[in-house]
């Protein structure tokens, strides 16, 4: 109960030291989510009508059970989000890395935006709908996952450039690098119940929207 307490109050004290960080991160992320909504404006009409074909087809293969396996569904949707999210972490630690997090962390905000404006551009509340199945249930874990380790890499960064650069960070790194690999060790941890969940649930959801909104 007391590691438990003493975990609570230090996740706290994170929070309320780097929340200028937060704001801005989150605020990044969202702008990333507009812009791609945006974007879907400024497509033709052709590239919308070959989107939605494709979009339709693979609805059709959704409907008939006919998508990836569960298990092949669940190794490439972690792999993906381990290997984005180890990308970033990695970037933390370079002295380069930080504009890199930044651009990383719009694109990830960007593709969300994207994907569920077209699926409302084309469908209307029923691209909602499939939105709301498809693409929500995974990234409750996904996207707080992707800030909290943008947030830790861009502080990681920032302290390895005034450590290096400008010599004015005294502060031991050891126990800094530490917290930083558990941190990536629990964020596993998530992107594997997000793995699970756009693997075993989302098909699930995505066949019953797609059969009701069918009849």
């Amino acid at each position: 109960m007391k590691k438990r307490s003493a975990l609570q109050n230090a996740a706290k004290n994170h929070i309320a030291e780097h929340s200028s960080l937060y704001v801005f991160i989150t605020v990044l992320f969202l702008m990333g989510v507009i812009f791609g909504a945006v974007l879907v404006n400024s497509l033709s009409f052709t590239q919308k009508e070959d989107l939605f074909y494709y979009l339709s087809q693979f609805f059709g293969q959704v409907s008939q059970g006919k998508i990836a396996s569960d298990h092949v569904m669940f190794t490439t949707s972690l792999a993906h989000n381990v290997k984005y999210i180890g990308f970033i972490w990695i970037l933390g630690i370079s002295i380069i890395g930080l504009p890199v997090i930044l651009i990383l962390l719009f694109l990830k905000g960007m593709v969300v935006g994207f994907t569920v404006g077209f699926l409302v551009n084309q469908m209307g509340w029923n691209g909602f709908l499939l939105a709301f199945v498809s693409i929500l249930p995974q990234n409750i874990f996904i996207v707080p996952i992707f800030i909290v380790i943008a947030a830790l890499s861009l502080s990681l960064s920032m302290k390895m450039i005034r450590r290096v650069l400008l010599k004015q960070d005294r502060e031991p790194l050891k126990p800094i690098i530490s917290r930083y690999i558990l941190t990536l060790a629990v964020s596993v941890v998530f992107l594997t119940a997000a793995g699970a969940i756009e693997a075993y649930l989302s098909p699930a959801l995505m066949k019953s929207v797609v059969s009701f909104l069918g009849n």
